[in-house]
């Protein structure tokens, strides 16, 4: 049996012997997941995990492989950031990568080094030492690193001391293993053609320096990012253009920036908020046009300048200005299974499961791993 063919337990079967819900099931359904949500505040998280990668002889068709299975580590930023000795919980990164990797997870992205004071290594694992010291805790559970959403020099040309620091965040990326760098935001905020003229020939010289230490360099979308370009029709006092043509600002740096060096990780929950929001937009000419984003399109068309995923699902809500609430993956109504079946290049993406608000409170201060828990099995189980 290949990589592509281990699965969970099927899910009809253990929904009907667990007695849930469709709706409550989709977020846990194999048996050590359902455990591991149900454990108290001080139980060990990973007593339940290992069933979340049992196999079962004769499934085809895995959407996401073994290997593939990720998450960025912002999802369970409590965890890192608990006090271990504080709480019997997973605290700091070591424990952390051990419980990740006891549910099943294979690769991480960093959102930055940082810890509790208490953990070991420190509060500031941000230095080559931290490095080293985070790649023997990544390679002793069997985790790799694929990014970091870090440091990316605010400056334009480039000075001198952002420069070394860019050059300092490779070298740390290259000793955690990484193939791939880069920020949890857009490459700018403005709506205006000129700014993204700006950002594209920044990111174009950032990732021939990254290439050049053998790292693709990725940028981040939020919705913001899917909105139409401003850069036609009347100018307004400052002398810029205050009507679109019609295409978006993140196609638009797609385009100007070069595919050989600069590279796009598509958060697909923030994609579809930008589907629901931003589906008008003023002509030339003065007319109000519609145009409906589709986020897998936007993928199919280069699907290869796409080598990270966030796999972030949501609730439908039409009374959140949104349009959905965040959710465990599999619980929410965004199509994954669609969406990675028919984005091509079978086996060379990386999803990263992420949740911004799985972090608990007192009452549930497991919560962020347990939903990691129930989330690797939910992306386990897409088929296609």
């Amino acid at each position: 049996m290949s990589e592509y063919d281990r699965d969970v337990e099927p899910a009809e079967t253990l929904q009907r012997r667990l007695g849930l819900s469709r709706r409550k099931f989709l977020g846990a359904a194999t048996t050590g997941v359902a455990a591991a949500a149900a454990l108290s505040a001080t139980a060990p998280l990973a007593q339940a995990a290992p069933a979340a990668t049992a196999g079962a002889a004769g499934s085809k068709g895995v959407l996401v492989s073994p290997a593939k299975r990720g998450i960025i580590l912002y999802t369970v930023r409590d965890a890192t950031g608990r006090d271990p000795l504080s709480t019997t919980l997973p605290s700091g990164f070591r424990e952390v990568f051990k419980e990740l990797g006891k549910i099943g997870y294979r690769q991480v992205e960093f959102a930055g080094y940082n810890q509790h004071a208490n953990a070991p290594g420190g509060a500031n694992l941000n230095t080559v030492a931290g490095a080293r010291m985070l790649r023997r805790w990544l390679d002793d559970n069997g985790l790799v690193a694929q990014g970091n959403h870090g440091f990316i020099p605010p400056s334009w040309p480039l000075s001198t001391p952002d420069r070394d620091e860019f050059k300092r965040q490779l070298e740390i990326a290259n000793i955690l293993g990484m193939g791939h760098m880069g920020t949890g935001g857009d490459p700018t905020g403005s709506p205006y053609k000129a700014d993204w003229d700006v950002a594209a020939d920044k990111w174009n010289a950032m990732g021939t320096i990254a290439a050049g230490e053998g790292i693709k360099l990725y940028t981040h979308n939020h919705h913001d990012a899917y909105d139409f370009l401003l850069d036609s029709g009347p100018l307004d006092a400052q002398g810029r253009p205050t009507r679109s043509s019609g295409i978006r600002k993140l196609e638009y740096f797609l385009k100007i920036s070069d595919p050989k060096t600069v590279w796009l990780e598509m958060d697909i929950y923030w994609a579809h908020v930008a589907q629901y929001r931003h589906k008008t937009y003023t002509a030339p000419d003065g007319s109000v046009q519609t145009d409906i984003f589709n986020p897998l399109a936007v993928v199919q068309k280069q699907t290869k300048r796409f080598p990270l995923f966030h796999a972030k699902d949501g609730d439908s809500n039409t009374a959140t200005p949104d349009g959905y609430d965040m959710v465990p993956f599999g619980e929410g109504d965004i199509d994954y299974q669609h969406f990675f079946k028919n984005m091509g290049a079978r086996g060379y993406h990386n999803p990263m499961y992420e949740q911004d608000n799985a972090p608990g409170d007192a009452a549930h201060p497991a919560q962020s791993l347990e939903y990691a828990a129930e989330s690797y099995a939910a992306l386990a189980r897409l088929r296609g």
